[in-house]
């Protein structure tokens, strides 16, 4: 409800002054303790399921510890529960449960480190080489014509799970940037996560 001040300026609880009130509906904000109906210019897809990814972030899940992190856990988990692509020596390869893209990877080293200058030597050279097997095995099976392929360091740089360094790989193509991501707040993912993990392990070489 818009309630006039003194003076004639509309206001809302919980938010202050809101200027240039126009209709009976306008887009306004409140706190959550003022009222549950709270429109504003945004539509909604609910994930519950993120809510998994989210607890792993918080203290003690993830971020400085190794207890529930979810990089530590999945190399215990066989490669299809874990979307696991390859295992290497010092590091290895398993899709994003979140992606951005079909084909989202991220690569790992199995020790719990957060930042890149605290891997080792031949955990930053097992790295850099799966990086460029991932590039040539999504070029070849998903044709795809560019990548995004970087690293959050950090939880104020936007590291998901910052105690655990993790490199993204990411798949481009021409047309993925549409209206949808845009307008929407939604990304549509073509192919199943299980899918995606047999044609990249599939497509990945094999040691001799």
């Amino acid at each position: 409800m818009v309630a006039e001040q003194p003076g004639g300026t509309p206001s809302v609880p919980g938010t202050g002054h809101v200027d240039d009130v126009v209709g009976p509906d306008p887009l306004v904000i409140r706190d959550a303790a003022t009222g549950a109906a709270v429109p504003d210019a945004f539509q909604r897809l609910w994930n519950p399921h993120r809510m998994a990814y989210i607890d792993a972030g918080r203290e003690g899940k993830g971020r400085g510890h190794e207890d529930d992190c979810p990089f530590c856990e999945a190399p215990r988990k066989s490669d299809e529960d874990a979307l696991i692509v390859t295992r290497g020596e010092h590091a290895y390869v398993l899709l994003n449960l979140f992606p951005y893209n079909n084909g989202h990877l991220l690569v790992c080293p199995y020790r719990h480190v957060p930042l890149y200058d605290e891997a080792t030597p031949d955990e930053t050279r097992e790295m850099a080489e799966l990086t460029q097997t991932a590039m040539r095995v999504l070029r070849a099976v998903s044709h795809c014509d560019g990548f995004n392929i970087g690293m959050n360091q950090g939880e104020i740089a936007g590291a998901g799970v910052a105690g655990h360094l993790h490199q993204h790989v990411v798949p481009r193509w021409a047309s993925d940037s549409n209206f949808f991501p845009i307008i929407a707040r939604t990304k549509s993912m073509s192919q199943l996560l299980g899918d995606t993990r047999r044609l990249v392990a599939e497509g990945w070489p094999t040691a001799h």
